[in-house]
């Protein structure tokens, strides 16, 4: 099975629409979303509506912190930027969909798969994942041979040996890594969305069960009219300039 997993959309239309294209391209069986879906982009509606027909079909879709802002209309703890999208977003959403996203669950186990939006341990607290360190303590936190998780906006890959700390791996696009059986994994995917890594292009991973292996993505989109549309619903400006350096 190939699993197309993506993360952190953040109401981007484009980027979204990008990465679907890519995959079906690429041939996916099922697609894994871990949370995010709101936030920061003009399009929160559709994104939303999306990703609900494709769980409708079988797809994997988590909670994430942004998303769960959104549904009760609270940005507490967030940047400013954030807060004030959050709270657009939540004027922005149907009855509908807000219920769909406080609903979604923070993290599902699938055979040797955990699937989360942020660090395993304490997946309610939106704890990031960024180091070796916390990529340690979210694995050491399950039983789960591999861990997949968003947050970050970042593409991080690590790995621990029994006995052995965690050990940070840089994934390179279009290029698959195996999973070698003998070790735990966490893989961090980058965002759809809004990528922080400097690079602009959307994000996100495929695994292939039945090789064993991963392959991250970047998928570069239009982003005018991205960009156009967070100035026409007056959010934050710097939500739009930031998808043009990825940062």
């Amino acid at each position: 099975m190939r699993i197309a997993i993506m993360s952190d959309i953040h109401a981007n239309r484009e980027a979204f629409d990008a990465c679907l294209a890519h995959a079906e391209r690429q041939g996916y069986d099922r697609f894994a979303f871990l949370g995010d879906m709101a936030g920061y982009g003009a399009d929160p509606q559709y994104v939303v509506d999306r990703v609900a027909r494709f769980a409708d079909e079988g797809a994997i879709v988590l909670k994430g912190n942004h998303d769960e802002g959104a549904a009760l209309g609270n940005g507490a703890g967030m940047n400013e930027y954030a807060r004030q999208a959050i709270e657009w977003t939540h004027q922005n959403l149907d009855e509908h969909s807000r219920k769909y996203l406080l609903a979604l669950p923070f993290s599902i186990q699938e055979e040797e798969r955990l699937y989360v939006h942020s660090d395993a341990a304490m997946p309610s607290e939106w704890r990031y994942v960024n180091d070796a360190a916390s990529a340690e303590r979210s694995m050491r936190a399950t039983s789960q041979r591999i861990t997949f998780c968003g947050h970050v906006h970042i593409p991080q890959l690590y790995n621990m040996s029994a006995q052995k700390p965690a050990h940070y791996f840089e994934p390179k696009p279009n290029t698959a890594i195996p999973l070698i059986g003998q070790r735990q994994w966490l893989a961090v995917m980058g965002a759809v969305g809004q990528p922080r890594d400097k690079n602009p292009a959307a994000a996100y991973a495929i695994l292939d069960t039945d090789k064993k292996n991963l392959t991250y993505y970047r998928v570069a989109y239009d982003m005018e009219p991205t960009a156009k549309k967070i100035h026409a619903a007056g959010l934050p400006a710097m939500l739009a300039a930031r998808l043009f350096i990825g940062r």
